[in-house]
Formats: C-alpha cells, sequence, structure tokens
C-alpha cells in the first residue's frame, strides 16, 4: 500500500538483513517486540521498545526479525472494563504468516519472506476463472477427504498434499465439479471447554491466525520443517487444483476469534487492544453477534483493513479463487451494529483489485439483533440460499412424510417452482439468479443420506446429551430410523437422494455439494460433527454398488448441467421481452396444458412440467423440459406442444426413477404420453 496510508505495512516484512514490525493498537502506552531462540520460545534473543506514529502504529525493527525467526509483543496500556492489557503476555501479531507455540501455551508469529524469495515456482499455474453460471462448488475437508483413500500413499493422506495427490484429482474431475470449497483452513486451535472434554475442533471455526495455513492439515514432513514448508505445501495444493482446472475456494472465519468470551484465553487482540477489535456494548461489556464468545467490532478501520490484507493475501500471494465467509452478516455490522448492504468491508472485498476478482460468498446471515439478511448484500455476492435448501428438503422429504400419515399433501408446487428458478423473490433483479448459492446439506447438519435416513438428530457422541445442533433438520427417515435391511425402505431413500441431487443440480443459481453426499456418506444421525474427527466424517472410499451408482447419477446431472445452458441462466428474464443470458419459462401441468394460477398453489396438482429456453447470449440456444411429479401414486403425463418455436422431439436425458442413468434415452415427440413414476423427475432435452 501506499507510504500515504497510515495502516500501510501492518504485520512483519523480513529479509537476510532483519525485518520491521507494523502493529496497530490505539488505546497502547507501550509496545515491546521481542524475537526467541528458534528452539527455545522462552528465550528471548533480542528486545526492542516499538514507536508510535500519530495514527496507533506502532513500529519496530531488529536485525533479529530474519525469515524464520519466532517473536511476540509485549503491549501494556490503561485500565479499565474495555481493556485486558497485561504486559506479561507474549501476543501473536495478528498479521503473522506463520505460528508456533510455546510450551506454557502461548504463541509467537514465525517471520516468512514472499513465496517466490522462498524459491516457490507457480510455473505458469494459471488460475481456472471458471463463469459463476458454470461453476459447482464442492464443499470439503482437507483431512476427511483424502484420509482414508488407499490409493494415496501414507503419508499424505488427510493432508493438503493428500488433496492435491493424482488420485484426488482424478476423482473431482472425473465428477465434474469444478471449484473445491475447503473448511477452515485458516490456523485455529480447539475451544477451551472442547480441550477440557478431551475433544478437538475439527471444522475449525475457531480462527487463530488469519494469515497462516493449518499446520496439522499438513504432512509430518512439512510441520517438522516448519511454517515456511507448510506454506509451501499449501501453495503446491493450490498450484495442482488448477493445473486439473480445479478453483480453491476458502471458507474464512473472520466474524470472531479463538479468543472466546471475556474470560476465555489471550492470545493475540485482547492483549494488544480489547477496546478497538472487538465491539462492545456501553458498559464494556461483549457484543456477541456470532455465539461464540466474542465479535470483532467491523465499525472501526483497524478490524476492516485486516480483513481486507488477509483477504489479499491469500488471493494474491496463494492463489485462492474465492471466499466463503462465514456469519457474514456480522462483517457488515457498522458503527451502531446494525447491518449495513453498503458496508465499507463488504464494498472493500468487490472494489479491491485482487480480491474483487474472486468469488465471494456470503452465509447471509448471524445471531445478533436482524441477523438474518438473506438477499441484501451488494452485487457482486453470492449468498447461502437457506430459502432454498429448506424448501426443497419440505418438498421431497416433509411433504412425502406428511402423505403417508395423512394421506394428503398440504401445498402445491408454486414455491417449488419459484426455488428452482433462481429465487426471484429473494434476490434483487439486478443480481439475477447466480446470487443465490443453493444446496441442499453442507458441513453443518445431517449428509444427504442421513437426511433420507433420520427423522431425529443422534449427536450422543459429542458429549452434549444430544442437546447441540438443530432440531430443524426437514428429514425423512421413510418407515425406519437409522439402519434397516428393508429393500424398499433402501430403495425409496435412493430415490430421495436422486431426487434431491436432481433439484440441486438443475435449479437455477450455483449448486453447491456437499463432499460424499455423491455417494451416500452418513454420519449415522449427527447432525453437528464439529468435535469428530475420525472414521464418522472421513469420506470412506470403500463403496457399494448402489454408492457407486449414486455417484454415477450426481456425474451424469453435472454433466447435464454443463452441457445444458438453459438450465443456468445468469439474469432473470422479464415478461414481454427477451433478455441475452435468461431462460424463458413455460409451465404445464400433467395434461400439457398451460398451469393456471389456481393450479399453483393446489395440493391436488403435484405434477408440472417446466420448459425452459435459454436466450442466446454467449452460447447456442438450448432448451429443456423438466417434468416433477411429487406423490406416491405414478401417474401419466403428456409431453406439451409449446407456444412459441415448435419442438420436434424430445429426447429424455434423465430419470430420477432409475438407479443408474440410461445408457439409450428414449426418443419421444409433444402429445405422447409418458409414465412417469412417484416422487420422480425427468429431464428431456428439447429439440427444434
Amino acid at each position: 500500500m501506499p507510504a500515504a496510508d497510515p495502516l500501510h505495512d501492518l504485520g512483519v516484512r523480513a529479509d537476510a538483513d532483519g525485518g520491521r514490525l507494523r502493529l496497530w493498537s490505539e488505546h497502547a502506552t507501550s509496545v515491546e517486540l521481542v524475537v526467541f531462540d528458534a528452539n527455545d520460545l522462552e528465550w528471548a534473543v533480542d528486545r526492542v521498545a516499538a514507536e508510535r506514529d500519530g495514527y496507533g502504529v506502532w513500529q519496530a525493527d531488529s536485525r533479529a526479525l530474519v525469515p524464520g525467526a519466532r517473536y511476540a509483543v509485549h503491549v501494556d496500556g490503561p485500565a479499565g472494563v474495555e481493556h485486558a492489557f497485561n504486559p506479561v503476555h507474549a501476543l501473536l501479531d495478528p498479521y503473522a504468516r506463520g505460528l508456533a507455540r510455546a510450551d506454557d501455551g502461548s504463541w509467537r508469529g514465525v517471520a516468512t519472506d514472499t513465496l517466490v524469495a522462498e524459491g516457490f515456482d507457480w510455473a505458469g499455474s494459471a488460475l481456472p476463472r471458471v463463469p459463476l453460471d458454470r461453476t459447482v462448488v464442492y464443499e470439503a475437508h482437507v483431512k476427511g477427504f483424502s484420509r482414508r483413500n488407499e490409493r494415496i500413499p501414507a503419508a499424505l493422506r488427510g493432508t493438503y498434499a493428500g488433496l492435491a495427490h493424482d488420485a484426488s484429482l482424478e476423482y473431482l474431475t472425473d465428477l465434474g465439479v469444478t471449484s473445491v470449497e475447503l473448511l477452515p483452513v485458516q490456523a485455529f486451535v480447539p475451544e477451551e471447554r472442547l480441550v477440557r472434554q478431551g475433544k478437538v475442533n475439527y471444522w475449525g471455526y475457531n480462527t487463530l491466525g488469519f494469515f497462516a495455513p493449518h499446520a496439522p492439515w499438513a504432512t509430518a514432513a512439512a510441520q517438522a520443517e516448519g511454517p515456511a514448508a507448510v506454506r509451501r505445501e499449501f501453495a503446491g495444493m493450490v498450484k495442482r487444483l488448477h493445473e486439473a482446472g480445479l478453483e480453491v475456494i476458502l471458507d474464512v472465519v473472520y466474524n470472531h476469534t479463538a479468543e472466546e468470551g471475556r474470560t476465555g484465553p489471550t492470545y493475540s487482540f485482547r492483549g494488544i487492544d480489547n477496546a478497538s477489535y472487538y465491539r462492545h456494548d456501553a458498559h464494556g461489556r461483549y457484543v456477541d453477534t456470532t455465539g461464540c464468545g466474542n465479535t470483532l467490532d467491523f465499525g472501526r478501520e483497524a478490524p476492516v483493513r485486516l480483513v481486507l490484507d488477509s483477504l489479499r493475501y491469500w488471493a494474491g500471494e496463494l492463489g485462492v479463487d474465492g471466499f466463503r465467509l462465514d456469519l457474514a452478516a456480522t462483517l457488515g455490522r457498522g458503527d451502531h451494529g446494525d447491518f449495513e448492504t453498503g458496508h465499507p468491508l463488504l464494498l472493500g472485498m468487490l472494489e479491491d483489485p485482487v480480491i474483487g476478482q474472486t468469488k465471494l460468498i456470503a452465509e447471509p446471515w448471524d445471531v445478533g439483533f436482524g441477523g438474518w439478511q438473506t438477499g441484501r448484500f451488494p452485487t457482486g455476492f453470492s449468498e447461502w440460499n437457506d430459502r432454498y435448501r429448506d424448501r426443497m428438503r419440505e418438498f421431497w422429504l416433509e411433504d412425502r412424510r406428511y402423505e403417508r400419515e395423512h394421506r394428503r399433501i398440504p401445498g402445491g408446487m408454486g414455491r417449488f417452482a419459484g426455488r428452482l428458478t433462481g429465487s426471484a423473490h429473494t434476490f434483487a433483479h439486478e443480481r439475477g439468479p447466480l446470487a443465490s448459492l443453493n444446496f441442499v446439506t453442507a458441513h453443518d447438519g445431517f449428509t444427504l443420506a442421513d437426511l433420507t435416513s433420520y427423522d431425529v438428530k443422534h449427536n450422543e457422541g459429542n458429549g452434549e446429551d444430544n442437546r447441540d445442533g438443530t432440531d430443524a433438520n426437514r428429514s425423512y427417515n421413510h418407515g425406519v430410523e437409522g439402519f434397516t435391511d428393508d429393500v424398499e425402505i433402501l430403495a425409496a431413500r435412493r430415490r430421495s437422494i436422486r431426487n434431491l441431487l436432481g433439484t440441486l443440480l438443475l435449479s437455477a443459481g450455483v449448486p453447491m455439494l456437499t463432499a460424499g453426499d455423491e455417494a451416500g456418506r452418513t454420519q449415522r444421525g449427527n447432525n453437528n460433527a464439529y468435535c469428530l474427527d475420525s472414521e464418522a466424517t472421513w469420506i470412506d472410499w470403500d463403496r457399494t454398488a448402489e454408492q457407486r451408482a449414486l455417484f454415477e447419477t450426481a456425474r451424469h446431472l453435472i454433466r447435464l448441467r454443463a452441457e445444458n445452458p438453459a438450465l443456468r441462466p445468469v439474469r432473470y428474464g422479464v415478461l414481454g421481452t427477451s433478455t441475452p443470458g435468461a431462460s424463458r419459462m413455460d409451465w404445464y401441468n400433467a395434461d400439457g396444458i398451460p398451469m393456471t394460477i389456481d393450479d399453483w398453489d393446489s395440493p391436488t396438482e403435484r405434477t408440472l412440467q417446466y420448459l425452459a429456453a435459454s436466450t442466446p447470449d454467449l452460447e447456442p440456444p438450448n432448451r429443456v423440459l423438466l417434468v416433477v411429479h411429487a406423490q406416491t401414486e405414478p401417474t401419466e403425463v403428456v409431453l406439451p406442444e409449446p407456444r412459441g418455436p415448435a419442438v420436434a422431439r424430445y429426447i429424455q436425458l434423465w430419470d430420477s426413477a432409475h438407479e443408474v442413468p440410461g445408457a439409450a434415452p428414449a426418443v419421444l415427440q409433444p402429445g405422447d404420453e409418458v409414465d412417469v413414476a412417484g416422487w420422480s423427475m425427468q429431464l428431456y432435452l428439447a429439440e427444434g
């Protein structure tokens, strides 16, 4: 950043001749830089009193602060309910690129040079830059993805290098996903409560360092060599995924830190300037909009700058292609704590020349007042669409349960159709359907297989007497809770999985698939497996014939999505006009007759035919017909003769009633009658 910027170059800049630390603390009265011996993190080899400028930035130079040096800061300041200064504490620089832990549990920063200066060679590796409409996100855990894959050498399983192994890349590219979204890989620690229970934080939503890759996800060899080697292994993973055409998206947690509540551990921010980094009420108490004990105060410039600098580092230095922003409503809370669509941090991401070129995905809520903000983020963000998730679960699972228990279904097709076509009633017209990040499952909640196998959560293994995790699962066990050998129930569950996969991958918007769902991964009914680092959460690569068939279905659907632009419009259409990049939508009932207003919400109308025609923009014209039948009794549909350009034939591309995608598609004509199984979907290519 230019020198005129008062918050430029925070953190350490180091080379062989020494380095400089710049640390922001508005209220500190003294700051001391301490450099430690590389082999004894309690032995100080240099101490330098930092000098403060007029903007709260403290600066110290040391010839001992070379790449690889371990360092910390001691900070003193005034007393008061909003402060937590203690000059005895060795504190972690918030901008540390590498981390090392001392025997007493405190942390040291590790000075680093740039990747290029360390000899890392990107070798011309290019950013994939997958267009948003062609993006299929695959949410995965670095360790859990490869830990049990015996095609990968044992030393690499469960690591960054394991994800970069040929076996991993071949699997991901064969499946057809475009973008791997990794659960948190910024350095994190377990909450103190989990430590006391002898458990771990597996998911990683408890950030300690916003600039350092989490060392335990690196190979043992890289960990032994040190933080620079861990960073090189992470960058090597990014490089390998890029070479395979795959993007890397990071799930990042900036809304809170690992320091927990006011009585939690002091690692960094609390001791550096508690009053300035964290949000407080008028009495100096923490305002917690995250449910994690503390909330960073994005009504202040320095925390905003910290996030922008961190994102720019991961994107610019380490080649990351995008970010999923955890509890992003917190990131948009201003001076008075209210969410602001035009918040400087949100706009700063979009306007930054590096960050603004990445994919930005918001989890658009937190647990504070006014925390649900789905649809209110600025143009340029995609958002996790929880309303899509809830509606699709209700439609395929809760409605099916209701029909079984009451012999009728409470609602029609209207709300399902609205979500299927891009949730236009949630997102502003100018943002278009790609503002909706569609998902049915995520790391948090049931897996797709468990969603169809359990009516209630089974979280006893978490040590909280099954109190944790949501009770609003909108799931359906199809008649038996959990394991069964009943052939009919198992077949019904698999069809429900295929319906949910089909809905997800054929909907307008950006789909996100949770790792393992493509092959029926189970967590045995645990819907909050954040503290389970075991075979309960790792992907099982030893698959049954039924699981392999599910994989083939997911693979087939992803390919159909890529081949048919009518399924992935980039804009909302406007009635009566032709909008390039939008899809024209025509709706028909089971008789092939256009739907009426009364049809949409009638519980007796549980069959619809959706004819989507792309409006040529960057790809050739394309039309597809999706047939959806959502009740137990099978039916017959009459394939429609559309208004406008005629359809000469319909070529069947997929039928969710089939365990494996058909090899020889049926060719039919408008007016033909087609049998449709209960609770199923069919997709056709409509040719002129």
